[in-house]
């Protein structure tokens, strides 16, 4: 199995394909598209074609298919969680202090903007208009979009893809966001250790996994100080506040990686009832949460990708 690790979206990215050369070769056209699609759709850089939306807001702007694709699936999912799932969050998380990448906040050691403005009103996702045809999006004037998690999933995905090509055996994983295709060769699934939340060098359990997708959210991880105040990235659009949760994290693995990356998220958002929400309409997702106490909470169709671990069942 050959591997290549590096940094990008600001964070950890390690690919691995089975081969030799070809896959060697394959890596590093995927590391090539990973890098190039950061430079497109990361809000931290202002000639990013996200950003030059962000700035048209009120006039119509022409995206590209791929802009357009996960601007649609956005809506679709803010339609289907209620709005628990939110890209249009943008404004909230400048406000609280994310006004720049986390690696450059851990460098200055806090946050740019030191006291939270109060929120304002601002139009919803759903008043978004989108000529498909001609390819072009309008927001509302106040709405700025961070694609974040979906963009996240949807840049692994596609690199996955993009590296099946090379090689029929292979993984993505960016930041908690992991594409497997096929099975290793030995007969093996694909291991994945379950970080405890309370403590990076830890974990919690060990999944086993086919051909899937597995996504965690956590609230620990992006972090910073406002004024005193720690302050982590996870925004709960009903309040525009860092989301208070029932979970430090939560873990979805199942067939569709964006899914996964929505459902994680607004778990880790709604808590337990949205746990059972979730079980009850997207059945083909299984999940595991960690909380505070280091407790382990699931569906029961997580059952199969874990050995030898005993921790509290959701009842589906």
């Amino acid at each position: 199995m050959q591997t290549l690790e590096f940094r990008a979206m600001s964070t950890s990215v390690l690919m691995a394909a089975e081969g030799h050369d070809w896959a060697v070769a394959g890596l590093q056209e995927t590391r090539k598209f990973i890098e190039q699609c950061e430079l497109r759709f990361s809000r931290f850089l202002p000639d990013s074609e996200l950003s030059q939306l962000n700035r048209s807001a009120g006039d119509w702007f022409s995206v590209s298919d791929d802009l357009m694709d996960m601007l649609v699936e956005s809506l679709n999912y803010y339609k289907e969680t209620a709005g628990l799932f939110d890209p249009s969050i943008l404004p909230d998380l400048k406000r609280i202090g994310y006004d720049k990448s986390i690696d450059a906040i851990r460098a200055d050691g806090t946050a740019i903007v030191e006291t939270a403005s109060p929120r304002e009103v601002r139009p919803a996702l759903g008043e978004i208009e989108f000529d498909q045809r001609g390819r072009r999006v309008r927001l509302p004037r106040g709405v700025e979009i961070d694609l974040g998690g979906i963009a996240k999933g949807w840049i692994v995905l596609k690199a996955a893809e993009l590296l099946n090509s090379y090689a029929a055996i292979c993984a993505v994983s960016a930041g908690g966001d992991i594409c497997f295709i096929g099975e290793p060769l030995d007969g093996s699934k694909w291991r994945v250790e379950l970080e405890d939340p309370r403590n990076p060098s830890q974990s919690v359990a060990v999944l086993h996994v086919g051909q899937s997708a597995v996504v965690t959210s956590s609230v620990a991880k992006r972090t910073w100080n406002q004024n005193g105040r720690a302050r982590h990235h996870l925004i709960d659009p009903r309040t525009g506040e860092p989301a208070q949760t029932d979970w430090l994290s939560v873990t979805v693995i199942g067939p569709d990686i964006l899914a996964a990356e929505v459902y994680a998220k607004t778990m880790l958002i709604g808590g337990e009832a949205e746990a059972a929400r979730v079980a009850a309409r997207r059945p083909e997702l299984a999940f595991i949460t960690v909380d505070a106490q280091g407790k382990l909470f699931g569906s029961q169709t997580s059952r199969e990708y874990l050995n030898d671990f005993t921790y509290t069942y959701h009842q589906d």
